[in-house]
C-alpha cells in the first residue's frame, strides 16, 4: 500500500460495539469501536461498521458515538438480537477477563451495497477475530477484505469464540497482524508445535502466511515490530496501572495514525507505546482526553527522571 495515497483516507473499523460492564459501572467498548475512537482523537477520520439491538442499551451507544463525533451511519439496528454487553472482571494484577454473550447484534452485520464505496475509498480496514464467530458477520467481513487495499488484523482471541480454521482464513487475508505475545505463541503452536521462542514463531508465521508486518504487544515488556527481514523492539512506558481494558486497541490506533501520516517507524512505535500506557493508566477503554493530554503525558514521561530518549532500541536484521 502507498501511504502517500492512504494518509488522507478514512480508516474503516469492522466488528463489535458493546458495553463493558465493570464492577462499579458500564463503559462503551469493543475493540473496533475503541480503535475508531482513538484514531478520531488523533485526527484520523474513522468509520465504525457494527450493529446494535433495538433497545435502550443500543440507543445509549448511539448517543455515545454522537457525543464523541463518530458517525453511526454504518451501525445497523437488529430487531432479532440484543445490544452486546460484556461482563469484565479485573484481577488483583489488573488483568481483565471477559464473559461474552452469544448471539448479539454484531454477530449479524449484514452486507450493504453502501459498504463497497466505503471500503474501496478507505486507507485501511481494521478487523478482529471476535466478530467473525457468526456466519453472517463473517461473510460480510470476507466481502470487505476482497475490496480493501490495506487489511489490519487485530487478533483478539476470546475462548471459545474462535476456531483454527477461521483464524487461518483471516491471517491469509491480512497485510498487518497485531496480537499479544500469548496469542503469538498459541497461534504459532497450531502450525508448528516446535515453536518455543518469539523469534522462531514469527519466522514460521512469515513463512506460512503472506502478511508483511507483525506487531506484538508485551505489556510492561514493550512491543516488537517485525517484517520478514527485520525486527524492531521498543520499551514500554512505566506507569501506575488502572486497568488494561482497551490498551492494545489504543496502541494499534496510535501506530496506524502515525503510519498513515508517513511518520518513521520509531515515531510510530513510540506514539503507540505512549498511547497504550496513557490508556492503561486510566479506567476503561475510551476515557475522555485530547491530543494535548496525550502529548503532555509523553513529555512528562520523557523528561521526568531518566529520559526515554536514552532507552535502548534494537533494530535487528534477520
Amino acid at each position: 500500500m502507498d501511504m502517500n495515497t492512504a494518509k488522507d483516507k478514512p480508516v474503516v473499523c469492522f466488528g463489535e460495539i458493546l458495553w463493558d460492564v465493570l464492577p462499579t459501572e458500564r463503559k462503551p467498548g469493543g475493540a473496533p469501536m475503541n480503535v475508531a475512537y482513538h484514531l478520531h482523537k488523533l485526527g484520523i477520520k474513522s468509520t465504525l461498521v457494527s450493529a446494535i439491538g433495538h433497545d435502550k442499551a443500543g440507543a445509549d451507544l448511539v448517543d455515545f458515538l454522537h457525543s464523541i463525533k463518530l458517525s453511526a451511519n454504518y451501525v445497523q439496528v437488529s430487531h432479532q438480537q440484543p445490544t452486546s454487553e460484556v461482563l469484565a472482571k479485573i484481577s488483583a494484577s489488573h488483568e481483565v477477563s471477559y464473559e461474552i454473550v452469544y448471539p448479539v447484534a454484531w454477530d449479524n452485520i449484514a452486507w450493504d451495497t453502501d459498504f463497497e464505496p466505503l471500503i474501496t475509498n478507505a486507507g485501511a480496514l481494521v478487523f478482529g477475530s471476535l466478530s467473525s464467530r457468526d456466519v453472517t458477520s463473517r461473510e460480510t467481513l470476507y466481502k470487505m477484505l476482497k475490496l480493501a487495499t490495506y487489511r489490519v488484523f487485530d487478533v483478539n482471541l476470546r475462548a471459545p469464540h474462535y476456531s483454527v480454521a477461521i483464524i487461518t482464513d483471516l491471517l491469509n487475508q491480512a497485510d498487518l497482524v497485531k496480537l499479544n505475545v500469548s496469542e503469538l505463541m498459541l497461534i504459532a503452536g497450531w502450525y508448528d508445535a516446535g515453536c518455543k521462542t518469539e523469534r522462531d514463531c514469527t519466522d514460521m508465521l512469515f513463512t506460512y502466511f503472506d502478511f508483511k508486518e507483525l506487531l506484538i504487544t508485551k505489556g510492561s515488556s514493550g512491543a516488537s515490530y517485525y517484517t520478514p527481514s527485520f525486527r524492531y523492539d521498543y520499551p514500554a512506558y512505566k506507569i501506575n496501572v488502572a486497568d488494561t481494558i482497551g490498551s492494545g486497541d489504543a496502541f494499534l490506533a496510535a501506530f496506524l495514525a502515525m503510519k498513515l501520516k508517513n511518520e518513521p517507524l520509531e515515531t510510530s512505535l513510540d506514539y503507540a507505546a505512549a498511547m497504550g500506557a496513557f490508556i492503561t493508566s486510566q479506567s476503561g477503554a475510551c476515557p475522555d482526553y485530547s491530543k494535548f493530554d496525550l502529548d503532555r503525558f509523553i513529555w512528562e514521561k520523557k523528561f521526568s527522571g531518566k529520559s526515554r530518549l536514552t532507552a535502548a532500541l534494537k533494530l535487528t536484521a534477520h
